[in-house]
């Protein structure tokens, strides 16, 4: 069913529109989607089969190299993308026409808008362009809005530092895992970000952003505005913080359309109640997603909105991943719970979850690598935050300085072990 609340009725009879003309695009020619919607007779959105990431790959190993979701055909595509694969270990290719990206394009400059920016920006982007559809996007659709893009592909930290600083950019935007590690850097060549002009950092690909204490750290050390931002290769710029709003992303409802369901059934939960992100796509006709199960938690807001906007918001941004859990003698605990302990300690430079499955209930440890010292006085102090605010014991050890690893794009923290 389409969003009750929020949109006006003028809004929604648009979406409905744009909805009609995707499906009857891709019942007309990708055969992804006609077999899926072979036995499916009517084109309102609840009558719709779930689109799956399982699926989706599965696809593209029958089909190779990119599968069936194609409504055109394959000379009209001029952009490929790639995903992490850390979820299924398998990385989807995305393919995208003219029109699609310009859509894409479209869906960043509100971002830019929703976020504050404004003429006389310049945006540094501090990582190698590899296939991943994120910051292509958001680089590609800021130069074209008049902000001077700066890439840092192909450089040190180092370098990306000194580059911002010289450039006096204002923007910047990386993973909350590497804009601290970017800090980290700085603090030890004696490079002054917090005095620098960087006034906002725009974060993405994992959940840290609407952390608090991850959010509060990142804020604090380049004495800057977080914003946090979600999106999908496959499915392409989704939400955003806005400048007014901070905790909770805007949902582009113009170009989305959005359900909240329980994980286990299928079935719609109320506003205010978590469940897993449902997203249809309405821009990206060439390569479309329909009702696809992201796998995000997600709680949309109920507090009014007091800038007046009508699209929906995500409270506390994503707030894990539905198969992210895990049990731990008889607790379940997401690992943005963990995060949210260990970034209290601000002597914490990096750390790592062990997670031990070859028990009915898993074991889980912790490896903390303080910025100085040996640092067992704080992992014992992160032992006993964790024992007092999540109810189960870990163990917590500490490692060398510089000895965990230190990630640019998106951090892969928890190990599993079985």
């Amino acid at each position: 069913m389409l969003p009750a609340t929020a949109l006006p009725n003028d809004a929604r009879t648009e979406q409905r529109a744009r909805l009609r003309v995707l499906v009857d695009a891709i019942r007309a020619s990708n055969d992804f989607y006609r077999r899926k919607f072979a036995a499916v007779a009517a084109d309102n959105l609840e009558s719709l089969p779930f689109t799956t990431k399982a699926e989706l790959v599965a696809d593209q190993a029958a089909n190779p190299p990119y599968g069936t979701n194609l409504t055109f055909p394959l000379e009209r595509y001029s952009r490929l993308h790639q995903t992490s694969g850390t979820s299924t270990g398998t990385p989807l290719r995305w393919l995208d026409t003219a029109d699609s990206w310009e859509w894409i394009l479209g869906c960043w400059r509100v971002n830019f808008e929703l976020m504050g920016l404004k003429a006389g920006d310049r945006l540094f982007f501090p990582f190698s362009f590899g296939p991943f559809l994120g910051f292509w996007s958001a680089f590609d659709s800021a130069t074209r809005a008049g902000f001077l893009g700066i890439s840092g592909g192909g450089m040190t930290s180092v370098a990306r530092l000194r580059c911002l600083l010289e450039h006096r950019c204002t923007v910047l935007f990386a993973t909350p895992t590497y804009a601290l590690h970017l800090s980290e850097v700085a603090a030890k060549e004696g490079l002054d970000i917090a005095g620098s002009p960087v006034r906002a950092v725009v974060v993405a690909g994992e959940p840290g952003g609407t952390i608090p204490a991850t959010r509060a750290r990142i804020e604090q050390l380049w004495g800057a505005r977080v914003f946090d931002h979600y999106g999908m290769t496959e499915i392409g710029p989704v939400a955003v913080e806005a400048d007014a709003r901070p905790g909770q992303m805007y949902l582009l409802e113009r170009d989305y359309l959005a359900e909240v369901i329980d994980p286990a059934t299928g079935a719609a939960v109320p506003d205010g109640t978590a469940g897993e992100l449902v997203l249809t796509n309405l821009g990206r006709i060439g390569s479309p997603l329909i009702r696809y199960r992201t796998g995000d938690l997600v709680r949309i807001a109920t507090d009014p909105d007091p800038t007046g906007r009508a699209w929906r918001r995500l409270d506390g941004g994503i707030l894990g991943r539905a198969d992210d859990m895990i049990h731990v003698r008889g607790n379940n605990v997401y690992p943005s719970a963990i995060e949210a302990i260990v970034r209290r300690f601000a002597e914490v430079a990096e750390y790592r979850v062990h997670v031990n499955r070859a028990n009915p209930l898993a074991d889980l440890r912790l490896e903390i690598e303080p910025a100085t010292g040996d640092g067992q006085a704080l992992a014992d102090s992160i032992g006993r935050a964790v024992r007092d605010e999540l109810l189960f014991r870990v163990d917590v050890t500490p490692c060398p300085p510089g000895s965990l690893p230190r990630f640019e794009m998106k951090a892969r923290r928890v190990i599993h072990q079985s």
